[in-house]
């Protein structure tokens, strides 16, 4: 049988295709939902469907793979292109920024995938990818840093649609061998 999930500011509703309602607001007993992916967006409507024959869930992949949870909740970032250590580089270094007009500038959470923070505490920055001729996709997001130093460094493949946290050894580990590399 084959259940189709709707989700409604933050409401689930399930309904088994030719049968009974099988579920409110935690979704449906007989498909649930499994492994990470975006939470459901409290003022968006979206349509996922599942088979009762499988657990596995049709709604995106977070960005990257992970390996373990870190201190937001969200997965941290296991692999992540050559590209995103560019930016943290850039980021830990003040700039400049291949997109003056977007880069550094503050990043609303209007998704609702990162914690919930006051506005402002969210920076954006761009991070290339190779053969696009615009911004892409792909951004590093930060939290805090209004003390100069950031708390929390976040990753989206898909334009905001999942994250993963970078960690702090991983941050530490590339930021050290980019410095090395430019002989600091």
């Amino acid at each position: 049988m084959l259940d189709v999930k709707l989700r409604l500011r933050g409401f689930a509703l399930c309904l088994p295709i030719g049968g009974l309602v099988c579920g409110l607001l935690s979704g449906c007993a007989a498909a649930p939902e499994a492994g990470p992916g975006p939470k459901s967006e409290p003022e968006t409507t979206s349509v996922t469907s599942v088979s009762s024959e499988t657990s596995a869930s049709t709604a995106k992949a977070p960005a990257t793979q992970a390996s373990g949870t870190g201190p937001s909740g969200l997965e941290l970032c296991e692999e992540l292109p050559d590209e995103v250590w560019d930016t943290v580089a850039l980021v830990d270094q003040g700039g400049p920024f291949p997109y003056p007009d977007n880069d550094d500038s503050r990043f609303g959470n209007y998704e609702r995938v990162l914690p919930d923070e006051k506005l402002g505490y969210y920076r954006e920055y761009t991070v290339e990818t190779p053969g696009v001729r615009h911004r892409g996709a792909r951004r590093v997001v930060t939290g805090g840093g209004a003390d100069g130093d950031v708390d929390s460094w976040f990753y989206t493949a898909d334009h905001y649609d999942s994250f993963c946290e970078i960690s702090e050894s991983q941050l530490d580990e590339k930021l050290d061998e980019a410095k090395e590399a430019a002989g600091v």
